[in-house]
């Protein structure tokens, strides 16, 4: 209203103006539309415009439409890539996002996972020059450097011996922090102090664990450890010891329970992982407690044992340990060795640490999105055999009943009619399906929908791992596959997985109808989340020319396989096999190795 008293010689100079601007978008729009037309700008942004579409969140009623256009097979072409810095991409652990969380106990830096309609729907595409991985064993000691071409941690570790560039490849030559001189002549001074060698010793956790040297050499042992480290200024400890062939995935010991049950590990291993294990009143310590089975062992190697200037930390980390009567095998250098005891705990009522038994009620078997306790729990709490010396010695254990397959009714004989189901299978893949099982061809495995294990059982004689994942909302199974000295986690499939982009040579997943559905009579449950996004999940796990093995219904078979196209996967579909109840069929899936078009001229 104020321009309304303004002389004429004020208003007339603004009229111009505004013609000529209104002018001036006349003949740049008719020249936008001569270049959109003629040139191949158009197309260029025409497809800019459809990858929008596809990476739009900010409508999850867009979103939704395009999940039910793939799910109807009425999106013709597959689903956009992502852009080229989303390659390394792990939806849960995205430190753009997380950066933005609380600091206490490391809570920004533990899983927190987008809702589904704030996740683009796009493939994660592979680096520029990548290439199909080294094979087993070569690649425990060199990797293509373009796969991963990261030389955040050659440079600052290499000369701790834990990796290096060497023309086109990362080599590893074993060392690690507290082992500079290589993971063997480390585990051998471990060997004077604990039953390394002979089968007592089968499943390890090793926390913080670089690019997990100490895990790939403990293979030679017979023993199989679950290295674990966060997403963080190293940017990919994780992937690089997966892409060595390492068990290992992305975890932060912060404010929730680690994914596993109680007494899974049968020696627990920290170097130099700077955990406080004592602070929050031994929160930590008293979680490793809950993950080590009774009579079994805890090395801690680097501060703040013996450490320079951590002379109270170093009295604390002993005082929680007397408090919970660990018994001191040895301190050897910066290394100290305990051993749990292997009856009921023989806790104190008076420390200074304020430590006390759980009550009764608390499950330490369950650990999905599971807040730490300082309590500690009761040996007793839990049924069954499964403390260091009592359960059968490797491999014995792999087939021997574990008791607390009781968790189910008539456990025992669904645990054997299980081990027998999967010989059989595997069998079939094999030999009739051609799956390149055995072969060096495929590393690591991942079973999505593990139930006892009996998958990975069934492959122990291959040059092989499995990641075993029991579903969060399932049976907790997961002990037993401890018990049987297999590894596992658990998972919720409506959620992405921990784990970076092109991890796993095969992954195999019996009734994948399953995983997104609310628990319930069969034909009643609904879904909690779609198919569309779970095979967008397992091709970014996938490496490219991975394989995946679907068994299902004929009718979740025929949906899997119509979406296939829209993820890039050619498919082949089979009966099962001739032996099998049930109505079931098999899809194996075969992931390309496509590559975003370059950008050069």
């Amino acid at each position: 209203m104020g321009h309304v008293n303004l002389p004429a010689s004020k208003r007339n100079p603004r009229q111009w103006k505004l013609l000529d601007l209104v002018t001036a978008s006349f003949f740049a729009l008719v020249l936008l539309f001569l270049l959109l037309v003629f040139t191949p700008l158009g197309d260029s942004m025409a497809a800019s415009g459809r990858q929008s579409l596809l990476l739009s969140s900010s409508d999850p009623r867009q979103r939704n439409r395009l999940v039910a256009l793939v799910e109807a097979r009425q999106h013709p072409q597959p689903i956009e890539a992502c852009s080229a810095e989303e390659v390394d991409h792990m939806p849960c652990e995205d430190p753009r996002r997380n950066s933005q969380l609380s600091r206490e106990m490391n809570f920004y830096r533990e899983r927190h996972c987008p809702k589904p309609e704030d996740t683009p729907l796009c493939l994660i595409p592979s680096p520029p020059g990548y290439r199909i991985p080294v094979q087993w064993p070569e690649s425990l000691h060199k990797i293509w450097h373009a796969n991963m071409p990261h030389n955040k941690i050659a440079d600052r570790k290499g000369h701790q011996g834990w990796m290096k560039e060497e023309g086109p490849y990362f080599i590893f030559p074993g060392g690690g922090t507290m082992f500079p001189e290589g993971a063997i002549p480390y585990i051998e001074k471990l060997s004077q102090y604990i039953p390394i060698k002979g089968g007592t010793l089968r499943t390890a956790l090793d926390m913080g664990c670089g690019v997990a040297s100490f895990g790939g050499y403990l293979l030679n042992e017979g023993i199989l450890a679950v290295s674990f480290a966060p997403r963080d200024s190293h940017k990919s400890q994780i992937q690089f010891a997966l892409e060595r062939g390492i068990p290992a995935f992305v975890a932060m010991l912060g404010t929730r329970r680690l994914p596993f049950p109680a007494f899974s590990f049968d020696f627990v291993h920290c170097s130099r992982c700077l955990i406080p294990f004592t602070a929050y009143n031994a929160t930590y310590f008293v979680e490793v407690d809950r993950l080590l089975r009774p009579g079994g062992y805890l090395v801690i190697s680097g501060p703040p044992v013996q450490w320079p200037k951590q002379d109270k930390e170093w009295a604390d980390l002993q005082g929680v340990a007397r408090a919970l009567c660990y018994e001191l095998i040895a301190v050897d250098g910066n290394t100290v060795i305990w051993k749990k005891p292997a009856g009921d705990s023989c806790l104190p009522n008076q420390n200074e640490f304020g430590l006390e038994l759980c009550d009764q009620s608390d499950d330490p078997i369950y650990a999905w999105y599971f807040k730490l306790k300082t309590c500690t729990i009761r040996t007793s709490s839990v049924k069954g055999q499964y403390a260091v010396g009592t359960i059968p010695k490797w491999p014995d254990r792999l087939t021997k009943t574990p008791s607390r397959a009781m968790v189910l009714k008539n456990g025992i004989d669904v645990f054997e009619a299980d081990t027998r189901r999967w010989a059989r299978r595997l069998a079939y893949y094999k030999n009739s399906l051609n799956v390149k099982l055995g072969t060096s061809s495929i590393r690591n495995i991942m079973d999505m929908n593990a139930f006892f294990g009996g998958f990975a059982a069934a492959l122990v004689s291959d040059p092989v791992w499995v990641m075993n994942v029991v579903p969060a909302r399932k049976s907790s199974t997961l002990s037993v596959i401890y018990d049987r000295g297999l590894i596992g986690v658990y998972h919720d499939w409506c959620e992405p997985f921990s784990t970076y982009p092109r991890t796993y040579d095969l992954i195999h997943v019996a009734g994948i109808d399953s995983l997104i559905k609310s628990p319930g009579p069969p034909g009643s449950s609904k879904n909690r989340c779609n198919l569309v996004d779970l095979m967008v999940e397992i091709d970014r796990m996938l490496r490219p020319e991975g394989t995946v093995i679907v068994r299902d219904s004929p009718e979740v078979i025929d949906r899997v396989g119509r979406m296939a196209h829209a993820v890039r996967w050619t498919i082949t579909i089979h009966e099962k096999e001739p032996e099998s109840q049930g109505r079931e069929k098999i899809l194996v899936a075969t992931k390309t190795f496509w590559k975003l078009p370059s950008t050069s001229h």
